[in-house]
């Protein structure tokens, strides 16, 4: 592969910049033609402030680029993103499925706004049966697989991870624990005594009996399931006959536990026995993907995506770019069956298979059990978008009654909400929740942990400020919003006026949360509202609106009292929906400070203070507690018994004595 975008950089001449306007739109694109290449590769669009617009790949990458040299034909969004390209890169790669393999990477990492963009693309949970252990555990795993044992997912949550874990183990009795608690077992826990372990750590299974329920276990994820069962089955069988009606029962909870897996798994294909499945629906602008996960013959569950994508694409178009995001960084299944046909399926297939190392078919079913399973994805699909438009409609008659009760121009896209948390003073720490049109924004909250010494303990007003410093002090720096709106580079012409403004990429659609809050809500009443307000100001920012909330006379919900600067506090109606939002986000504020401060406390409690000690490493606080007991019994000791530990030198007990004896 060959990165040749240094070449293709404009000269950063700043003299040159003032003497002449920047080169923009077709000027730009057919200036780089001259140089490119006839084969494959990625090319990327950037704006005058370097700013990746778009990442395309290309059989033939001067063919390609040519194309956006002719205005005549192109849709609303290529001349938006045309006129606004300032300069290109490219790389050249060898072959075109590793051309389309590096511009999903691209994608994901740069986000370009005229591209289909992958949201909520969070890993994927996995069952790990280790193999580092005399006595394998059955554990989650998520990220890299770095530990040794064999790998069964993905799952499509932690939640149905979490019921398949717990069936097992009532089915197979595999130990869940860590090894470290493993180790240290003198007798049984309570995972034993309740009939979810077979207790290998004390010895309560002969290793061979313990290999073989591991083994069981393996299989039944592996998809041979129905043989477990019928074996287990047959155990209970001959357990009954003998009259051994204890070992009988244990075998029927072992099938009842796997029959409560398979329940909750709903479509268990026949034929199907690997495979991915993608159904795309279109509507009110907005576009959903569910995807359902089949390993070994076992439906391990779905999720909904909404990518963001301009609204003049069609469905195979969004899925197609979708699809290569989506294995970026994902292993690929023997079997991808869509709910549409796309034009690049072929190069797709190619392109994950030689990832893989084995064949990859991507296909769309046109009848039998793998149209049924696309069919009931579509299903799927159509009301998860449905209930998404409907929250969405909800949201949007919530916040236009927001910006109604504050004053505000427009129905806010991103409302902040900041609270603090402490006991005396203590692990004092602040909160930022985030809610916009699609509900709160979890992805984007932040927690402060208050660092100022000059503060007093308990000092409110202290801590709102260092939040708010540091909050849009950052935000500054990040985004500074001296950048030209990209509606304000392109010259209006008839083709231009024609669509709807709110369809194009370029112009934040209504759901797109933007990087400034349009409302910033405090808890807290006039003091509070007043060192946010001079603490803004002391940055330079006078256009954020900014609301106090105070609590009613008993604390009472629903007679919080409201305050924004230059007016008069006032109070919703009761039983206002406008009310109930605010007291939502700032319940949420609340509970995600405490949340956090009792985090940060716990962590403090559990420290060690030999912990604080420079030197002292794990090795030597090992020998300390195991020669003293406890870390306040070290405190007390001597000097001459602090050396006599083995492994502690005179240096260090002395190290060690002066800590606790400052």
């Amino acid at each position: 592969m060959e990165d040749t975008s240094d070449s293709h950089k404009p000269a950063e001449d700043p003299a040159a910049e003032k003497a002449a306007p920047v080169k923009k739109g077709v000027e730009v694109i057919a200036d780089e033609v001259k140089r490119l290449p006839n084969g494959p590769g990625v090319y990327r669009m950037l704006d005058e402030n370097g700013d990746v617009l778009y990442v395309g790949k290309a059989r033939s990458l001067k063919k390609r680029v040519t194309s956006y040299t002719r205005l005549q034909g192109q849709s609303n969004r290529i001349l938006r993103m045309i006129m606004s390209t300032a300069a290109m890169e490219f790389v050249v790669t060898r072959t075109e499925p590793e051309a389309l393999l590096l511009e999903a990477n691209l994608i994901k990492r740069l986000r370009p706004r005229f591209n289909v963009l992958l949201r909520d693309d969070k890993s994927f949970p996995y069952i790990l049966v280790t193999g580092d252990h005399e006595a394998p555990a059955i554990v989650k795993h998520r990220g890299a697989r770095k530990r040794k044992g064999e790998y069964f997912g993905p799952f499509a949550s932690a939640g149905a991870v979490d019921r398949t874990i717990n069936a097992l183990q009532k089915a197979f009795l595999i130990r869940t624990c860590t090894d470290s608690f493993y180790e240290n077992r003198t007798r049984p826990c309570l995972q034993y005594q309740i009939k979810r372990c077979s207790g290998p750590c004390t010895g309560e299974i002969a290793p061979e009996d313990y290999a073989g329920l591991v083994s069981e276990a393996k299989a039944f994820l592996s998809g041979r399931s129905q043989l477990i069962k019928q074996q287990l089955a047959q155990q209970m069988e001959t357990a009954s006959a003998a009259l051994e009606f204890e070992r009988a029962a244990i075998y029927r909870d072992r099938l009842s536990a796997l029959s409560h897996i398979q329940a909750h798994q709903g479509i268990n294909p026949q034929t199907v026995e690997e495979a991915d499945v993608f159904a795309i629906h279109q509507e009110g602008g907005q576009t959903c993907v569910q995807v359902f996960f089949f390993r070994t013959g076992q439906n391990w569950g779905n999720r909904a995506y909404f990518p963001k994508a301009d609204k003049s694409l069609e469905e195979a178009d969004i899925l197609e770019s979708f699809l290569a995001q989506f294995y970026d960084d994902k292993p690929a299944p023997r079997q991808i069956l869509l709910s549409h046909d796309i034009s690049e399926r072929d190069l797709l297939s190619e392109a994950l298979s030689e990832r893989t190392g084995r064949k990859v078919e991507v296909a769309r079913p046109k009848r039998g059990e793998k149209k049924e399973l696309v069919d009931h994805a579509l299903t799927n699909a159509r009301e998860a978008l449905g209930r998404r438009l409907a929250e969405t409609s909800s949201q949007a008659r919530l916040l236009k009654g927001v910006a109604e009760a504050f004053d505000l121009q427009t129905a806010p896209r991103r409302i902040e909400v900041y609270d603090n948390s402490h006991i005396m003073g203590t692990n004092a720490v602040g909160g930022m929740i985030v809610a916009g049109m699609e509900g709160f924004a979890k992805g984007q909250y932040r927690k402060f942990n208050i660092k100022s010494e000059d503060l007093v303990p308990g000092d409110d007003y202290g801590m709102m400020r260092e939040v708010l410093t540091r909050r849009f002090s950052r935000l500054l720096k990040e985004d500074p919003r001296e950048s030209v709106q990209l509606a304000e580079a392109i010259p209006a012409t008839d083709s231009l006026e024609d669509e709807d403004n709110e369809a194009q990429e370029s112009a934040p659609a209504v759901t797109d949360m933007p990087a400034w809050p349009d409302l910033v809500l405090i808890d807290g009443g006039q003091g509070q509202l007043t060192a946010a307000r001079e603490t803004l100001e002391s940055l330079g920012i006078t256009d954020v609106p900014l609301v106090g909330i105070a609590k009613g006379p008993d604390r009472d919900a629903g007679r919080e009292k409201f305050f924004i600067p230059g007016r008069q506090s006032f109070m919703l109606p009761e039983r206002d929906p406008v009310l109930y939002f605010v007291q939502r986000l700032r319940d949420e504020a609340h509970r995600f400070a405490i949340g956090s401060h009792r985090a940060r406390r716990k962590k403090d409690i559990a420290r060690n203070p030999l912990d604080e000690i420079a030197g002292i490493g794990p090795t030597r606080k090992k020998a300390l507690l195991r020669h003293f007991g406890t870390a306040k019994a070290v405190s007390k000791a001597g000097v001459d018994d602090l050396a006599a530990v083995p492994g502690i030198s005179e240096a260090i007990a002395k190290l060690v004595y002066d800590h606790f004896h400052e």
